[in-house]
Formats: C-alpha cells, structure tokens, sequence
C-alpha cells in the first residue's frame, strides 16, 4: 500500500486472537505495552472493532490508551463533559460537515493523540473522517504553502456569559480570572479583558509542524475553521453585516496580520476533505488517532449519534 493509500488500521478480536470482550481488549493492550506507541506512529490511527466496548466499561479502555488524559481546555467546539475529561465529540449541528483539523493545533500545546468511542451510531452518515496531515500539505499548490509560511494569527472574542460564540469561562473551565491569565502567560499569548467582562485573545503559531518521532512535516492549523468564508457565503455575508472579522467570536491572519484569502481557506479545506477516509461508526468501536500525524472531522448524519472524546498529551 502507497502512502497515499492509506488507512486506519483495524484490530479486531481476530486480528488480536482473544475473545470478542471488553476486558479483553484491555489484555490486550496490556500485552502491547510500549509496543502502541510504535504501532500508532507507524499506522497514525488505529480502530478497535468488535470487542463489545460500552460507556460503563471505557474507563479501563481510556487508561491503557490515554495514559495522562487532558481536560479540553481552550477548546471552541461546543461539546459537554460526560465524565473525568470525558466529552461529547461535538455538537454541532447535525446537517453540518466538520472539516479537517488536528485538536487544538491553535492552541501553544495540544494533545498528542485523540480516542474516540461511538456509543451510539447515528441513523444515517456520522462518519468520522481522517486524513493524513502530512498528504494534506502535499496537496495544497505551492503558492498557497508559500503564503502560510511564516504562520498565521487566531483571535478569539469571548464573552463573559451571554454573547456570541463561546464563553471565556466555558473555553478555559474556570471563572477565575487569575487562572485564565496564568494560562495565557504561559502559553505566550496577548489577551486584554474588556469592561463589559468579555476577553479578547490573540495567538501567533506556525502553520506546519514537525512530528517528534518521524520528523514528517505536517499541516497543523485550523485557519479554514477559523475563516468566515469556510462558513459559507450566506452565513459569511450575514455575519459580516453584523460586525467585523476582527469582532467575531473567532478570527484568523497571517502572521503579520494581513488577510488570508478566501481562496485559500477554500482549499485547504476542500483538499482536507477530498483526501479523508472515513470511519463510519458502530456501537463500541474506539479509533486511536496520532493528534499531529492524522486530522479528523465529522460527516453530517441523521438521527440520534453519541461519540465520545478524550485525549492525552
């Protein structure tokens, strides 16, 4: 298989040679040991199928996965905690396509890899997508590489309890001032609290990364995400009758605080999204993901879908 071919590898208790039970798999991954780490950097995602995992039983499943498992700090997907850094994948709305992104690739630190874990199938579509972040960047012309070179620049406005987009208390898990500027100090960020309670951020980080291991380049932002044409045209044009680029709940530059073109975001996330493969979901399957090596997003769906997510640095 090319790299261009690739997949997520799928383990079933076949593949395993043990029975199809949860405590099983988690035997299983006991026996594998330090051998994961090699395993998930050489197949970047890996999707444990058929072993009958549930919500009650994921614990022992998270631990052996996860070893220091983060609280989804700084987060700007809506998702809510279900249980010790624990959360709902997303829940955005469900007739929406989740494009392409590496977990909090904005942000001054990020996990290294990702678990999921559908609880529920959604009736139709619901599909996580994974592409390879290094085939990402290869795809994108060279002038569109050329002009992230030097990084770019996030903004997030978040209000102080009613507002557009999220909260500052929400994205950072306090209501502690005090906390919320220790953090950004340490993540190397400028940030001004505003008088009517809302704070405003702004973050340089580089566009590619390096993975530790490997040392493949990769592509690791999330300007598209971040850009109001990747909304579309009517809610992009909506919104800038409201306010500002500038003004919105979230924002993105280039480094040197020039303006991104609408092209450009179009690309890079229609060429995330041309290269993905997709896991479609059944009830107790657990995909594995390498957070730098392989982004992922959402498929729209229909119906009920519970997908749970937590990660590790």
């Amino acid at each position: 298989m090319s790299e261009h071919d690739w997949t997520p590898l799928e383990i079933t208790p076949d593949d395993a040679e043990v029975p199809a039970a949860p405590e099983a798999l988690v035997r299983h991954l006991d026996a594998l040991a330090g051998d994961l780490d090699n395993l998930l950097t050489k197949e970047k995602a890996l999707v444990f199928r058929g072993f009958g995992v549930t919500a009650d039983g994921l614990d022992p499943v998270m631990d052996r996965l996860l070893p220091h498992r983060l609280a989804y700090v700084n987060g700007n997907s809506p998702r809510t905690k279900v249980g010790s850094n624990v959360y709902t994948s997303t829940e955005y709305p469900p007739e929406f396509t989740i494009s392409m992104h590496n977990e909090l690739s904005y942000a001054s630190s990020w996990p290294t890899r990702l678990m999921f874990f559908c609880d529920l199938a959604a009736e139709t579509g619901g599909a996580t997508p994974v592409v390879d972040a290094a085939l990402w960047l290869e795809s994108l012309d060279p002038e569109v590489r050329e002009a992230y070179k030097a990084g770019v620049r996030y903004t997030q406005n978040l209000h102080g309890g009613k507002g557009l987009g999220k909260s500052w208390q929400d994205t950072f898990e306090t209501d502690d001032r005090a906390a919320v500027d220790t953090y950004l100090e340490a993540a190397g960020a400028e940030w001004t609290w505003r008088p009517d309670g809302s704070l405003r951020v702004s973050q340089l980080r580089p566009s590619t990364t390096r993975h530790p291991v490997t040392g493949t380049e990769v592509w690791f932002n999330q300007s598209d995400q971040w850009h109001p044409a990747a909304l579309g045209d009517e809610t992009a044009k909506a919104l800038a009758q409201i306010m500002p680029p500038e003004e919105l709940p979230q924002s993105v530059t280039f480094a040197d605080g020039s303006p991104i073109p609408d092209e450009y975001v179009i690309q890079v996330r229609d060429r995330g999204l041309e290269h993905a493969v997709d896991v479609d979901w059944r009830p107790g399957d657990v995909l594995l993901i390498d957070n730098l090596l392989v982004a992922h997003g959402r498929r729209p769906f229909t119906g009920k879908r519970r997908v749970l997510v937590a990660m590790t640095d």
